[in-house]
């Protein structure tokens, strides 16, 4: 078929003609193809561009009561820790036949209120929420609409529907816990100002059991935001020893600053970030990182969509990924090194 003669008046099956497989052999090819070989899918594939034939996804779903379309919801798209995850649910539900739609909610729950309305027009088969959705309203949507939901990046013993992530209090814990391990007791924190953030500021708090110097930049953060961070941080305590930082971003921006001052990492100040974002491990100095498999996350939560959608039981409809802090040169000394490299310094 000449593909001039193609759009809206071809059909079905005219690519199921032209591939040489019957109607439902070509429907279930587009529509659900774990159903069918590859080889067949790559002949009704050839066909479609052939033909030019536009599916109508619209009539098919009202027929089959399925739109084969996920609702991704993510704050900024840019952050680069959120980009694995959003790869692996793109790739894993493309595998089974679905397409992934993102909305991009920012750090607002009224505009996450209006987005989440406005998905659910399109009765998507699935929800993936970045984060947990705390607004009232928005999680009765979510319940209504009787279509699978996941929240990652964070955890909850009562989700909405199902969860995969981690818990940010313990982050905030663990990276205090390695800066004290390390003998350093003059502490900061750079933190954006979203939820998550603050959640592993309280951990961090928690486990040194006192307050410590404090810049809040507002989410999302950014290189320009952890020089400044910095900045305030050393009007607040010019000895500061350590800074965590609750993105590799501002702890990137905390490293330009600190070098524009003439502080040498880690000798004068040790840094550490969160996300482990891929640029991470070739700053220099490299920088230490909170490591999160979000590709795990994307993974996880479009196979539990699958599931649910196919009717199978999800062996936990809460699951923790964990995290790791992997240590690089923005933190490879310890107090007592640092003490005694100044004290070489200061010798005449």
């Amino acid at each position: 078929m000449a593909r001039s003669t193609a759009s809206k008046g071809v059909t079905l099956h005219d690519v199921a003609r032209e591939a040489g497989v019957s109607l439902i052999t070509a429907s279930r090819a587009l529509g659900n193809p774990s159903l069918v070989s590859k080889a067949t899918i790559e002949r009704v594939q050839d066909a479609v561009a052939r033909t030019g034939y536009i599916p109508n996804l619209l009539a098919g779903g009202l027929k089959s009561r399925r739109s084969m379309t996920v609702a991704g919801l993510v704050p900024i798209i840019s952050v680069p820790q959120f980009l694995p995850t959003v790869q692996a649910l793109t790739e894993t539900l493309d595998e089974h036949g679905y397409q992934l739609i993102l909305g991009q909610s920012g750090y607002d729950h009224a505009r996450e209120e209006k987005l989440i309305a406005a998905l659910m027009g399109r009765r998507p088969d699935g929800v993936v929420v970045t984060g947990l959705v705390h607004s009232a309203r928005a999680r009765e949507q979510l319940r209504s609409l009787g279509s699978p939901v996941v929240e990652t990046w964070d955890l909850s013993e009562r989700p909405i529907d199902m969860a995969v992530g981690f818990s940010h209090l313990k982050v905030g814990s663990a990276v205090a816990g390695y800066f004290l391990a390390k003998g350093w007791k003059r502490l900061a924190v750079a933190t954006g100002d979203d939820g998550r953030a603050q959640q592993r500021r309280q951990g961090f708090l928690a486990a040194v059991g006192r307050d410590v110097p404090t810049a809040t930049v507002p989410a999302p953060s950014s290189v320009a935001l952890g020089r400044r961070a910095l900045a305030q941080l050393l009007e607040q305590d010019a000895g500061i020893e350590a800074i965590y930082c609750s993105s590799d971003a501002l702890a990137q921006g905390v490293l330009v600053e600190a070098a524009a001052r003439g502080l040498r990492i880690p000798q004068d100040l040790a840094v550490c970030g969160f996300g482990d974002a891929d640029f991470s491990a070739h700053l220099q100095p490299s920088l230490t990182s909170v490591h999160v498999d979000g590709a795990a996350i994307g993974r996880i939560a479009a196979q539990l969509i699958l599931d649910r959608c196919n009717g199978r039981a999800v062996p936990s409809p809460v699951v923790d990924v964990g995290f790791r802090i992997i240590e690089r040169e923005s933190t490879a000394t310890t107090a007592s090194t640092t003490a005694a490299r100044r004290r070489r310094r200061s010798t005449p």
